[in-house]
């Protein structure tokens, strides 16, 4: 079989390895499309290094088959169409207070063990989420990323009618902002990039551009002088943390969705003055997973909008050279399963 590795230094191999025995409590995956996540940019440009063995399988937004099942494993069997929600939670301590998604000792498959950028993958059972049959495995790559709207729009308690401004139009925030909508929200994104801001315009998402428009203006037109009930920051900017605090209504909600590195200036003061709250999103729940595998079957998001390439598993180095050069794109997947 062939497996991409990271060697380091923004470089990829492709090898032939030998399958991996199926041990107790795992499937083998037959790999079809694995999605190449803005986590695994940051690899490619040299961050989590201390995570990773080199070289090291990478990549975690996978659709697929099972192609093996391990002793013990019961309601799976080959041929099952699946994707994979890739958390090791590892064992539960205290200060976790019960929620195992974000524990202390969660181990992410794809970062913290090889991943799905080859053509079979074994993982836990327990990660597996099946696929309905109608859904085509080119969007089954994208439950992952799916999840993650859904899980930060949960967590945000996005009601009907309400105001939603999202920082930040890649594809996180896009999908931010879809679910959002289908929940019934009123939708802006804000994102500097045209390319991006054409794409939200043709899927029916206010836009604006705060470095040709003034965003508070913006934001305070398109809710009536309300201001937003909700505010998701996914540009993980300084910009982005600055413009948040004013955007918001008195009570209103700021979800953090972006990975913030490093310690950014917040303006504290206006929690205080409109008794604003700040939510942590991180990840995903069991239950993020199914609501996006149900979204995805229902055909009401555009999903398929949101794939900017399809290459195969061997050309992956110059799939990740056009991601450095080409921030406009959304979605590329690279097909394992030829």
């Amino acid at each position: 079989m062939k497996a991409l590795h990271f060697t380091g230094n923004k470089t990829f191999d492709l090898q032939e390895v030998d399958h991996q025995p199926v041990l107790p409590g795992e499937v083998r995956l037959k790999v079809a499309y694995c999605g190449v996540c803005g986590t695994d940019v940051h690899i490619y440009h040299g961050a989590m290094a201390q995570r990773l063995s080199l070289p090291q399988v990478i990549g975690h937004e996978v659709s697929g088959e099972i192609d093996a099942v391990g002793e013990g494993v019961t309601g799976w069997q080959p041929g099952d169409r699946v994707t994979v929600r890739p958390l090791k939670p590892g064992t539960e301590m205290p200060v976790d207070n019960g929620v195992r998604h974000i524990g202390q000792n969660l181990k992410f498959i794809g970062i913290d063990t090889p991943g799905g950028m080859q053509q079979y993958w074994n993982v836990p059972a327990y990660t597996l989420h099946r696929l309905p049959d109608q859904l085509p495995l080119p969007i089954g790559a994208l439950i992952e990323p799916l999840a993650v709207a859904c899980h930060d729009v949960r967590l945000g308690d996005v009601k009907p009618g309400e105001n939603v401004v999202i920082i930040g139009g890649g594809p996180i925030g896009m999908l931010v902002a879809l679910v959002a909508q289908q929940k019934g929200a009123n939708v802006l994104i804000s994102e500097v990039n045209p390319t991006r801001l054409q794409l939200a315009e043709s899927l029916k998402l206010a836009t604006v551009n705060p470095k040709e428009t003034d965003l508070v203006a913006r934001v305070e037109e398109f809710t009536g002088g309300a201001m937003a009930d909700v505010v998701f920051e996914v540009s993980g900017v300084q910009a982005g943390v600055a413009a948040m605090t004013s955007l918001a209504r008195v009570r209103g909600r700021i979800v953090m969705v972006a990975i913030h590195a490093e310690p950014k200036a917040v303006d504290l003061f206006r929690f205080f003055w409109r008794e604003l709250k700040l939510i942590g999103a991180r990840v995903y729940e069991p239950e993020d997973f199914e609501e996006a595998i149900a979204l995805a079957a229902s055909a009401s998001l555009p999903l398929d909008a949101l794939i900017t390439q399809v290459s195969p598993l061997a050309d992956a180095q110059a799939v990740f050279e056009t991601i450095d050069n080409n921030p406009a794109g959304m979605k590329y997947l690279l097909q394992c399963d030829v």
